[in-house]
């Protein structure tokens, strides 16, 4: 069983936010391979499936950002994956241009509060993940309002081309090769000629 969890914000309010698109991630992979993420579990929305082969369990954890770990650490503690090479987070990233993907093994929460809130409850940094860059905050905004606003026309076809490549990314991960997935993924975007 592999877990992937993406994070985000319940309720109607947060949808379609710079904070939430772990969880858009999670609904474009659901959509892609057929699987319903309704069902709920350990303070989490989740969905069985396979990809890749591999057994899979998307999750959106419905505790709010802060104690993102609250809900991944009882999932991970119920399933009795290992948090190493068993768990994949997908998440927003401030410091990547918009639609553009980071994958990494392990790595500091680096200022996000629902990655800081897993480390402290997996008790570790060392578990996989996809940062999706949702745009660098402009100078003057406050971090907090700039990740709960919504995506400029542009910003988002970007971001579904974001979403459709850490689908494809998270194909390749479950397969076992994140190494590959690094390597096609991790180039930086060049913008569109204007």
């Amino acid at each position: 069983m592999f877990i992937i969890a993406g994070l985000g914000n319940p309720t109607l309010q947060y949808e379609g936010t710079r904070h939430n698109v772990g969880f858009d991630v999670i609904d474009t992979i659901a959509d892609k391979y057929n699987i319903s993420v309704d069902y709920r579990k350990n303070r989490a929305y989740v969905g069985k499936g396979v990809i890749a082969g591999q057994k899979v369990l998307l999750a959106k954890p419905q505790t709010y950002m802060n104690l993102s770990g609250e809900s991944i650490r009882a999932l991970v503690d119920y399933y009795k994956v290992d948090q190493e090479t068993e768990l994949l987070v997908i998440y927003d990233d401030v410091s990547l241009g918009a639609g553009q993907l980071r994958i990494r093994k392990k790595g500091s929460a680096g200022g996000h509060n629902g990655i800081k809130s897993i480390i402290s409850c997996l008790g570790t940094d060392i578990f996989p993940r996809i940062k999706v860059g949702v745009g660098e905050k402009p100078k003057r905004y406050d971090l907090a309002d700039y990740v709960l606003g919504h995506f400029s026309k542009e910003e988002r076809e970007m971001m579904e081309e974001g979403y459709g490549h850490a689908a494809e990314a998270v194909e390749m991960i479950a397969a076992g090769d994140i190494d590959g997935a690094m390597n096609e993924y991790n180039r930086k975007v060049k913008p569109k000629e204007g």
